[in-house]
């Protein structure tokens, strides 16, 4: 028989259940019908147990499931535990041995919907054989337990001194070298704090024999996983380094605009052209081409066909620090499709006399080399024009040069691997207000068509109204908008249909208008005047209709047409919007600041092409405003370093910035292959500080199907400058979006439709730039399913709400506490507060906001030092479900198995159901407040009126100062003073009459 070891390791981050702030947790494993707790840890919310919990395995563990409970120990005040979290755990993949098995964090999962639950738990578990010497019996270890938390409970006062003091707590570990043997009982009991009762550790048992050294060590609270933290780094910058005596002194010209990223030094090779090639086939001709070869490391221009004068103008870069040799090698060769390519001659250059250049340096002029034959004799084999030195990242060279990192792409996939800086389209919103039309001539003469109005511009499909009234001259007064992009080289369609029956259209006339001949509105402009369009007939050709146009007459529709330059197109949600501006140029208000990221390295990536026996070709993109970056593409790196800079105007503080990291799947022609995401990272600018460098590694987070996944971290620099103060605090007070906004708001129902359609413009533009950023990169950076439905999104969204309120809850709390008199000093001193308030009035509002003053700068102390970050506790994905998970990727409509769509249905009902009683219980209170005054309860009614006039002439008698005192006393009475049952106000809203009674 073997045994289930579960080792309790500590807990962090508990919610506090006791009503003071605290709690009192103790664990409780339930396994196989067996129960078995942990010790109590008293008024404390990271507690640490270190005890272990065996259980028998009488059988196989596949269908077993481990229940770990987490519970608020009542039992001083004779009551039950407090629910405070709990894990379940499969007992299928637990470890068969202890050396297989790590120290795992679980989060503590909610018993309902809305329970207030946070937390997590470490535990190790795994399976051993049953020897009976490494484990206590499960009834002897129960005494202890229960000796210890008597005798926890005695010094419960000395306990919570000992936690006032903020004394650490030791722990004993055995060092792994030496011969010393353990420390006995009672010199481990001495080491601990006072007071402190003893417990069972791993640290103070030896594996084997004894052995090792004791030794001290300090264990802080953990408030959340250290894995998805960020992690503060001091690189070597320039921006952080400008004041000493180095960069001083060197001269560097990079280091004041190019100073947030490392220097990277590369060997330049400029191949411009040759001349004077010799004819090397029989035929007579010669296809040249260059091989520029150091150590190991080799580059070849593109060859060209039959041309003894070729010109390449290509550009070679070499890693410094890969440089395997002092000698660099310019081979020229004569391309041959059958044979081995023929030698023409080549230029040996030593790379110690090879100049260095600095940018803002002018470009060095290339110079021409004679070629050598193999024995190293300039013989007449014609000359090379080339241009070598020594440069970093800063050089206008290193976009566009080839790579030693990407030596095995191919000529015809290399732009893919090269850093581009790209630009959105410009985006405006087309209106098209329809107004009505007239003469409109069915194909069955005696019957009254039944019109709609269809419009099309682009990709994009609207459809008006059906007009209230069946007539050859219908009335729409309908508006629909679209959005349109520069160059304005799209068509609008207008196209009047008759719904002849369901699914059938009948088309009465077209219109087409060009979008680049639609006039712009700026601003708050006046709408242009409405024009008569003529419908041509579908049956006849536009020349034919032209031609007959004049002759005969045609059917005629009134619309409104217009391009709205005030607007600002929203491409991406505006809880993380990156340019708020309007489109218009002429509307735009100055730059206030600069943005400067730099894109330093990354550690840690998984390898996303394991399947290929190959590693990750990572690349990052940036998006701030109009303007995208993207990063040259490292091949099969794990750890790539880019050290690249950007810069950026902005316009509004209140923005958001995203850096994501993809894997580039199209290094060697990937065909229909897509770019695989591996994080992305988003850092709102009103959270930093001016002039200050933040450089942190970010945990590059993956929401998949099968859970939340870690793939790596990534090292950025951010730098916020501002360069109008002035206007950047006055920006604060300024509305978010343009004016057009709210003068003439958007309708709500097109406000989805029109951001994903501006999406789908930018991903489609900047797929056919060159290189492509493709539109699964576009969709992921912009977030384009961020508005579909996600149980998990919901959820947070309510863990958001709650945390909000908590904050009330304390108030209100901390004002029963008062009324209760639970601290007769402190309700004393708000007694004479509220007296000095009462009878000096002008005193409330200044005391106010000198309360939010001195909260304020109290809080200075505690401010964030750490940007923000996507933080997975926020977002309910360290713990989501798996079919929760499986329904937030779905397809839309679904594509799941009935039973499946069934299942999350019934779910679905289930939380609408709860809703559903929320918002009911809000209902009625409501209707209640109605019922005062509406004779719905005569009675209830009647004495409120009664009471209402009472009150009125007793406050017109009596003095407000009075009346302040006497409410404020009653409230603040003590409780010798205070009944259990509710009191009569109460009692006479509950009784009043609601609507809930009338409901089917």
């Amino acid at each position: 028989m073997n045994k289930l070891v579960i080792e309790i390791i500590d807990a962090s981050d508990l919610m506090p259940k006791d009503g003071q702030g605290s709690a009192s947790p103790y664990v409780e494993v339930e396994f196989d019908e067996e129960k078995q707790t942990t010790q109590t840890r008293l008024k404390d919310l990271n507690p640490h147990w270190n005890e272990k919990l065996v259980f028998n395995v009488a059988d196989d563990l596949t269908n077993k499931t481990i229940h770990v409970t987490v519970f608020d120990d009542r039992r001083d005040i004779n009551q039950p535990g407090k629910f405070l979290g709990r894990v379940k755990i499969s007992a299928a993949s637990i470890p068969s041995s202890e050396s297989e098995s790590g120290v795992q964090r679980y989060p503590l999962d909610k018993r309902g919907l809305f329970s207030h639950i946070k937390g997590d738990i470490a535990l190790r578990i795994y399976t051993a054989p049953s020897d009976g010497d490494d484990f206590p019996a499960t009834e002897e270890f129960s005494e202890k337990k229960f000796e210890f938390e008597s005798q926890e409970f005695q010094n419960q006062n000395l306990y919570e001194e000992k936690k006032r003091k903020k004394e650490s707590r030791t722990f004993h570990s055995i060092g792994a070298h030496g011969g010393a043997q353990p420390p006995p009982p009672s010199q481990a009991k001495a080491n601990l704090p006072p007071n402190q009762p003893e417990f069972r550790s791993d640290f103070m048992r030896a594996p084997g024999p004894a052995s090792g050294a004791v030794m001290q060590m300090q264990v802080p609270p953990q408030r959340q996983n250290p894995e998805f933290q960020l992690i503060e780094t001091s690189p070597p910058l320039a921006a952080r380094m400008r004041q000493s005596y180095y960069y001083r002194s060197s001269g560097d010209k990079t280091s004041s605009t190019y100073d947030l990223v490392e220097q990277m030094h590369y060997l330049y090779v400029n191949v411009v052209k040759a001349r004077d090639l010799p004819v090397m086939d029989v035929s007579g001709s010669l296809d040249p081409y260059v091989e520029v070869k150091l150590g190991n490391y080799k580059g070849l221009t593109k060859h060209l066909e039959k041309n003894q004068n070729p010109i390449w103008k290509q550009i070679f870069a070499f890693s410094k620090e890969r440089l395997q040799s002092n000698l660099l090698e310019v081979t020229v060769k004569d391309k041959d499709l059958v044979t081995k390519d023929d030698f023409v001659g080549r230029v040996l250059i030593d790379l110690t006399e090879v100049p260095l250049r600095v940018p803002p340096d002018s470009p060095l002029a290339p110079q021409w080399y004679r070629l050598e034959d193999k024995k190293g004799m300039k013989t007449h084999r014609g000359e090379v024009m080339l241009a070598v030195w020594m440069g970093t990242q800063a050089d206008e060279s290193f976009p566009d040069a080839w790579h030693s990192d990407a030596h095995r792409v191919s000529h015809s996939n290399l732009s893919n691997t090269r850093s581009k800086v790209y630009f959105s389209p410009k985006l405006y919103y087309l209106r098209i207000n329809v107004m009505e039309a007239q003469d409109l001539v069915p194909s069955d003469k005696g019957r009254v068509p039944d019109a709609i109005v269809k419009i099309q511009a682009g990709i994009q499909t609207r459809a008006t109204r059906t007009p209230q009234m069946r007539t050859v001259n219908p009335q729409w007064h309908d508006e629909l908008m679209f959005v349109v992009s520069e160059p304005f080289e799209d068509m609008v369609i207008v196209s009047v249909d008759d719904r002849i029956g369901p699914g059938k259209d009948e088309i009465l006339g077209r219109v087409f208008i060009p979008v680049r001949d639609i006039p712009v509105r700026q601003e708050t402009g006046k709408m242009p005047d409405p024009r008569w369009f003529n419908l041509q007939r579908h049956s006849m050709g536009m020349e034919e209709e032209s031609e007959k146009r004049k002759e005969k007459f045609s059917s005629k529709i009134l619309l409104r047409v217009c391009i709205e330059a005030g607007y600002h197109v929203l491409d991406e949600s505006t809880h993380f919007s990156s340019n708020l501006q309007p489109s218009s140029k002429h509307l735009r208000k100055p730059s206030i600041g600069i943005l400067e990221l730099g894109i330093l390295s990354a550690r840690n990536l998984m390898p996303m092409k394991g399947k290929d026996g190959r590693m990750t070709d990572p690349y990052c993109v940036a998006k701030y405003g109009n303007k995208w970056v993207r990063t040259r593409t490292l091949l099969d790196a794990l750890a790539p370093k880019w050290n690249e800079q950007y810069t950026w105007e902005v316009h509004d503080p209140c923005t958001v910035i995203t850096i994501g990291v993809f894997d580039n799947g199209h290094i060697n022609d990937g065909g229909d292959s897509k770019d695989q995401r591996i994080g992305k990272v988003r850092v709102r600018l009103s959270t930093l500080e001016t002039d200050r460098v933040y450089t942190h590694y970010y945990p590059l987070l993956v929401l998949t199907p099968s859970g939340l996944k870690k793939n790596g971290e990534l090292q950025l620099a951010l730098r916020y400058t501002c360069t109008a103060f002035v206007n950047m605090m006055a920006q604060y007070g300024r509305p978010l979006l343009p004016k057009m906004h709210y003068v003439q708001p958007i309708p709500v129902r097109h406000i989805d439709l029109l951001r994903h359609q501006a999406m789908q413009i930018v991903a489609t533009r900047l797929s056919r730039s060159e290189p492509p950023l493709r539109r699964e990169v576009v969709e992921y950076m912009l977030d384009v399913d961020y508005h579909m439905f996600s149980l998990r999104r919901s959820k947070a969204n309510f863990s958001r709400i709650m945390s909000l309120l908590s904050s009330v809850t304390l108030v209100c709390k901390w004002f029963n506490d008062i009324c209760t008199w639970r601290n007769p000093i402190t309700t004393c001193l708000v007694h004479v507060l509220f007296l000095i308030l009462v009878c000096y009035p002008e005193l409330i509002l200044p005391t106010i906001f000198l309360y939010l003053f001195v909260i304020g700068m109290w809080n200075y102390r505690y401010r964030p030092r750490h940007p923000p970050h996507m933080d997975a506790r926020v977002s309910q994905a360290d713990n989501a479900h798996p079919d929760e998970l499986d329904e937030e990727f779905d397809n839309f409509p679904s594509s799941r198995p009935s039973d499946i769509v069934r299942m999350r249905y019934d779910r679905l009902r289930s939380v609408g159901g709860r809703v559903q009683t929320v918002v009911g219980d809000l209902a009625t209170q409501g209707e209640r407040i109605q019922a005062l005054l509406s004779w719905r309860d005569p009675r209830a009614t009647a004495l409120f009126i009664v009471f209402s006039l009472i009150w009125a002439v007793f406050i017109y008698i009596t003095p407000f100062q009075v009346i302040a005192i006497l409410v404020g006393v009653f409230m603040l009475r003590h409780p010798r003073f205070r009944s259990r049952m509710p009191s009569v106000p109460a009692n006479f809203f509950k009784r009043l009459p609601a609507k809930s009674d009338m409901l089917l």
